[in-house]
């Protein structure tokens, strides 16, 4: 089984992937439910699970259930639709994936496999998510959930119900969906999510899609580094800065380019133009 630090840098790089072959979403029913008010759905996803846990452990074993039924279809919808060069029978990649990680459960193979469905699901509710929400406001629910996920990371809220959550499994050794786990790292599902968000954000400027997929894993595998000295980190916010560098980024080229000429470079055309 590899190490914690292989472990944790795996996933860091997963997160990077996702915001990096994620696409734009196909516009369809969802349209007609457009409002501003689902961009508190990142953040708020994290408040809701960690409140009901923290009242009652029980909710873990639903929330279990609930992505054992719902992240295989969300996984398929992103095969069929979302990835590239994806086809329609690809969605059917998810059934052996299902095996593998019921199969292999606690293996490496078995996590490879869970991950993936993981890693699916969450590119299509990203892309969900962003049909739903304009940009400037999915942007600020990004931004909010790295800040309550370190809230309640520095507060010591965030822990206790979250173990609970990745200890809970459905039965009969089914897979763990909730959760993304390889070796030793284990991340959340909210994790991988705000990394396929972004992606999503970005997928129709696809140069700046690019440059926050490598400041993901640049700026992962350094925050990473903290796990020498704390046990848990907010996993989101490598995620949330890579998006505002970017966003500052492409800021600054738009302003450079609509900037008025200098005089002097006003009067050298037009000597030029007499």
């Amino acid at each position: 089984m590899p190490s914690f630090a292989i472990s944790i840098c795996f996933l860091s790089l997963v997160q990077a992937v996702l915001v990096a072959v994620a696409r734009a979403f196909p516009p369809g029913i969802l349209m007609g439910l457009r409002s501003r008010w689902w961009a508190i759905l990142p953040p708020a996803s994290i408040v809701v699970v960690i409140a009901a846990i923290s009242a009652d452990a029980g909710s873990a074993d639903a929330l279990t259930y609930l992505a054992l039924v719902t992240v295989p279809p969300a996984a398929a919808l992103a095969l069929a639709r979302l990835v590239p060069g994806a086809k329609r029978p690809l969605a059917l990649a998810v059934v052996p994936l299902f095996v593998a990680a019921w199969i292999w459960a606690g293996a490496v193979g078995g996590e490879l496999a869970g991950l993936a469905l993981t890693a699916l699901a969450c590119i299509a509710l990203g892309g969900a998510l962003t049909t739903l929400v304009t940009p400037r406001w999915l942007t600020l629910g990004v931004y909010a959930m790295a800040v309550v996920d370190t809230c309640l990371v520095a507060s010591d809220l965030l822990q206790g119900p979250n173990n609970i959550l990745n200890e809970a499994s459905p039965a009969a050794g089914l897979p763990r969906l909730q959760t993304a786990q390889f070796g030793s790292a284990v991340m959340g599902f909210g994790d991988l999510f705000i990394a396929a968000t972004v992606g999503m954000l970005l997928a129709t400027r696809r140069r700046s899609q690019v440059i926050a997929a490598l400041l993901v894993a640049v700026l992962g595998l350094a925050f990473n580094l903290l796990f020498l000295v704390v046990n848990e980190l907010p996993t989101t916010v490598p995620v949330a800065l890579a998006l505002a560098i970017v966003e500052a980024l492409d800021r600054h080229r738009q302003r450079r380019r609509v900037a008025p000429a200098s005089p002097e470079l006003r009067a050298q055309l037009l000597s030029g133009a007499s």
